[in-house]
């Protein structure tokens, strides 16, 4: 005889045998197969690099050779005198031999000479003093052999300092010899 009692037991029986099933069927590794490769094709030919761009050369830190800013920095362009003289001191002359040098490079370069005095003195003892100083410059800068032809001479006695102040130290400011580029050399 068949009971409700059996039925059901059977029923759950059936129900974890049904489960068991499912799972096993799910549990089960599929066998490996690899994706699928795709015929290989011809690689196209890949395009040459571009050639190297030759850049010129960074121009060299500093000023250009041959300018008035390189005359200026690497030669130096004052010499200064004592009180009331206008012979060239034995500190100026390196300087000026090296403004000779450069000039010599560059014969294209036009001087001025400017002569320059301190505040003390009349104007007129001041113009005259400032022509002797800035005439002891060009000769010494002829005597090194640089044309005097290139060369001019001006005297702005005491009415362009370059130092405001007074004072000796103001004064020997003041006491010198401006070699000033008037054309002829390089612009950048």
């Amino acid at each position: 005889m068949v009971t409700n009692r059996t039925v059901g037991a059977a029923l759950r029986l059936a129900l974890v045998a049904a489960a068991a099933l499912s799972m096993s069927a799910c549990a089960t590794k599929p066998k490996y197969q690899p994706a699928p490769t795709p015929a290989p094709t011809p690689e196209a030919p890949r395009p040459a690099p571009p050639a190297p761009v030759e850049q010129a050369p960074a121009p060299p830190p500093g000023p250009m050779a041959g300018s008035e800013q390189d005359f200026v920095v690497n030669v130096g362009d004052r010499v200064y005198f004592d009180y009331d003289s206008y012979a060239v001191r034995s500190d100026a002359q390196p300087l000026l031999a090296a403004q000779a040098q450069w000039l010599k490079r560059y014969p294209a370069v036009q001087l001025r000479i400017e002569g320059n005095c301190d505040e003390r003195g009349t104007q007129e003892y001041n113009l005259a003093l400032g022509a002797r100083r800035a005439n002891s410059v060009r000769d010494y800068l002829v005597s090194q052999g640089v044309p005097a032809s290139r060369i001019s001479t001006v005297s702005f006695g005491k009415e362009k300092p370059i130092d405001a102040g007074s004072g000796d130290d103001a004064d020997q400011h003041n006491r010198n010899a401006h070699t000033a580029i008037v054309s002829g050399a390089r612009m950048r």
